[in-house]
């Protein structure tokens, strides 16, 4: 299997399997973030719920771009990681898939809505750091810039769903004020009564939202962890993308070699005199690796790590020296450069339609599966009251515009958190801060700033004895 020893291939197939699981985990874990609502507010049936919500997600993949699964790929730079020897892709591999897994599975076994995303990004993270502290690392271990980006959606999207979902629980108090629409909205549902038919649409409609937009960026993220099995393990098979056009590629660097062969570099720091000159001789190993070729297909498997490496280091560089403004780049200049910059990051951001299909189908079964644990505690645990149609509208409507925003900008954020917060919010807008559970409340919290310092540790500590064995 891609020209693999046997034991290679099935170590392999056991990481694709173990990324799809860690999707499936991540599907079951995160289902109660879209049906709690509908199954408390009788809109819909648990069963219905959950197999349309697993559908939605299952498309969502597909209408999600690479934008996040990207954002998750660069924030390791697997061009300092990965070397000639496989089994040192296998062991940066297996270190944040069986971390990732066994946090997911641990917080869903005790019924604590945890954020994937969080899980998934400390595995990463633990993986790099561990690596800067081997003797043989070379490069930067962590994209520190990329996990900087990150940590902030992940930290102002819980308090944007918790300060917006109060807003719009004061709103629709506002609106529907002494009229009978306000009375149905805010009082307790009845038990295995359905609401009126207009605000169940809106539940099913803010449902059926959360869990499309829960595919596209979540998915995203699954995606982002094959294309870092793949890479890693098997580069010259998968760290270009062969459908990139080799002509428009090269048209490219040749403009940006114009634009970077006339900087001047007086003005320059050592720094980012040395990335301009690393830039440049980047730029003509790219324009000799390409030029005897029809399609990127026709590099040699051997060289296209090397030639992945040298467009994502240069592109690099380069944006590190438009940001410093040393080089005192006219406007034109700077837009050529990203422009282009741009075009010969198709030949390494991507991902087969194949791995797409693989997280679609895992999402979209583990939404299926296990929900109850976490239903209960969005449910139940959060509010000291039942959950109101104006509460469990107000909430998902909140997440799911959060969560569409942040996956047309390329950001990751928890479905969890946004979700989770949003309900916060709407028991604090109904009864103040008396209104929550302590308890679950302080879980969630607690899980929420123990996941990365503790998946860190988990993936890093794995990422060493893995090294050490292999």
């Amino acid at each position: 299997m891609f020209e693999l020893d046997l034991a290679y291939s099935i170590l392999l197939i056991v990481c694709l399997i173990a990324a799809c699981g860690f999707e499936f985990v991540n599907g079951f874990h995160d289902t109660a973030n879209a049906v709690a609502t509908v199954i408390y507010t009788n809109s819909l049936k648990p069963w219905v719920a959950v197999i349309w919500s697993g559908t939605m997600n299952s498309l969502g993949v597909f209408a999600g771009g690479i934008a996040v699964a990207m954002g998750i790929v660069n924030l390791l730079p697997v061009e300092s990681l990965v070397d000639q020897n496989i089994a040192h892709g296998i062991s940066m591999v297996a270190a944040l898939l069986l971390s990732a897994i066994f946090w997911n599975l641990l917080t869903w076994y005790l019924g604590i809505p945890c954020s994937s995303s969080h899980t998934l990004i400390g595995s990463i993270l633990g993986v790099g750091i561990a690596y800067s502290l081997l003797q043989e690392a070379a490069g930067v271990a962590v994209d520190w810039g990329q996990a900087q980006k990150i940590g902030l959606s992940l930290l102002i999207s819980p308090a944007f769903g918790f300060t917006l979902t109060i807003i719009l629980m004061f709103l629709l108090r506002l609106a529907t004020k002494n009229t009978n629409k306000g009375d149905e909205l805010f009082k307790e549902p009845k038990k295995n009564t359905p609401p009126p038919p207009w605000m169940r649409g809106i539940l099913i409609l803010t449902c059926t939202g959360v869990s499309f937009f829960h595919g596209q960026n979540d998915g995203q993220k699954g995606v982002g962890l094959i294309m870092l099995v793949l890479i890693g393990i098997v580069p010259g098979f998968f760290a270009l993308n062969e459908r990139a056009s080799n002509e428009d590629l090269m048209t490219s660097l040749k403009k940006i070699e114009l634009v970077i062969n006339n900087i001047d570099t007086r003005p320059l720091s050592s720094s980012d005199s040395t990335k301009l000159v690393s830039s440049i001789v980047m730029n003509k190993h790219l324009q000799g690796h390409l030029a005897n070729h029809i399609d990127i297909g026709q590099i040699k498997k051997d060289d296209r790590f090397n030639v992945r490496r040298d467009i994502l280091m240069m592109d690099r560089n380069i944006k590190d020296i438009i940001k410093n403004d040393e080089a005192r780049l006219s406007e034109s200049d700077k837009k050529i450069l990203e422009s282009n910059l741009k075009v010969t990051r198709n030949a390494t951001d991507y991902a087969p339609p194949w791995v797409i299909v693989m997280i679609s189908m895992s999402l979209g079964l583990g939404t299926m599966i296990g929900w109850k644990r976490i239903v209960k505690t969005i449910g139940e645990k959060i509010g000291k009251q039942h959950l109101t149609y104006a509460q469990g509208g107000s909430a998902e409507l909140v997440a799911s515009t959060t969560i569409g925003l942040a996956s047309w900008f390329g950001w990751p954020v928890s479905t969890t958190h946004v979700l989770s917060s949003g309900i916060a919010g709407s028991m604090v807008a109904s009864k103040g801060i008396k209104n929550l559970q302590a308890d679950t409340v302080r879980n969630i919290l607690l899980a929420w700033v123990l996941t990365l310092p503790v998946v860190i540790l988990m993936s890093g500590t794995l990422f060493l004895i893995f090294r050490s064995i292999f």
